[in-house]
């Protein structure tokens, strides 16, 4: 067994952690503040502790990934992807499971931090909710690739990413903000869900046959090469599509559409997973996918935020005024 040196150690870990995959945690935290701050409720730090608390959900997910697919046999030698800890001897199996205790019992922590400066001992229900809720995300980012019956190798690993990358973790860090939800909130935050699977079938594309080989029916292994082409770009389109329609029923400026600046990015990664032929080379547009999913959702939020800033005292009135009598228009 191949074992990494004394200094090395920290970096063994760092890669072990996937640092390249924070930032879906971020970008459902940041769009679900920059709703909630274009409502006037933003609470900055129960924000940061919902960032906190995303980060480390997403590294027990990659901890428990890298553990289970080892354990069930993905990561073998035809995988192409970035070796894995556990794979490579650099972690031995109960060191991994150590770091995924640890890490648990962080996120537990931080969780119940947020409910704290969120809802206080009043409210019992609220907490009572998010701490199942929690608990199901710590589960769900454990048994993905872990466990005797891992969903990840049912191809149920796109439904799990929509659920926490988009519904709960945007709607999830409004309300903690808020304490309230409105209905077409769910576009903004299917959008980022959808963002989110996107960055999880172009590593299945990637892993296609080594997935294959394994017996790990990714939506890649189900639908086959070309059709899992043309599912990415629907996942892309959709994406675009529930922002659109949501800045279109919550008209305040053309600040809103800034997120249009990101689509460029999106065009590019489908353009590049649509084209390359050698799917080992999709390493870089991995990452690419990722931060563009991040520039969406930054963009998404700052354009809701912007137009508190851009309307004079007069504007505003006047657009509490058309509001109120159930008429609105763009502003700038």
């Amino acid at each position: 067994m191949i074992t990494a040196a004394a200094p090395n150690r920290f970096a063994v870990w760092l890669n072990a952690a996937r640092p390249r995959t924070l930032p879906l945690a971020l970008a459902c935290i940041i769009m679900g503040t920059g709703l909630a701050a274009a409502g006037g409720a933003v609470d900055w730090l129960v924000a940061l502790l919902c960032v906190v608390t995303a980060i480390l959900l997403q590294i027990l997910s990659n901890l428990a990934n890298d553990y289970g697919d080892s354990l069930h046999g993905a990561d073998h030698v035809e995988r192409r992807g970035p070796k894995r800890a556990v794979q490579a001897g650099l972690v031995t199996p109960g060191q991994m499971r150590w770091a995924i205790g640890l890490t648990a019992l962080l996120t537990v922590a931080s969780g119940l931090l947020l409910l704290w400066f969120a809802f206080g001992r009043e409210a019992f229900a609220f907490i009572l909710l998010f701490v199942v809720l929690g608990g199901a995300a710590i589960g769900a980012a454990i048994t993905y690739t872990a466990g005797k019956l891992p969903y990840g190798y049912a191809g149920l690993g796109d439904v799990a990413v929509l659920l926490f990358f988009g519904w709960l973790g945007v709607l999830g860090s409004y309300f903690v903000q808020t304490s309230r939800l409105a209905p077409a909130l769910l576009l903004p935050a299917t959008a980022c869900g959808l963002l989110a699977v996107a960055v999880l079938n172009v590593n299945n594309i990637r892993d296609l046959e080594s997935d294959r080989l394994a017996g790990k029916r990714s939506i890649p292994v189900r639908l086959g090469l070309r059709r899992a082409r043309v599912y990415h770009w629907l996942l892309l389109g959709l994406a675009v599509l529930c922002a659109t329609v949501y800045v279109l029923l919550t008209p305040m400026s053309l600040w809103q559409f800034l997120y249009l600046l990101a689509v460029p990015l999106l065009v590019r990664n489908g353009l590049a997973v649509a084209r390359t032929n050698e799917l080992h080379t999709l390493n870089p547009w991995l990452r690419q996918m990722s931060l563009a999913a991040l520039a969406f959702a930054v963009l998404l939020a700052l354009g809701q935020v912007l137009p508190l800033f851009s309307r004079s005292p007069i504007r505003k009135s006047s657009t509490l005024a058309r509001k109120a009598s159930g008429c609105s228009r763009w502003t700038v």
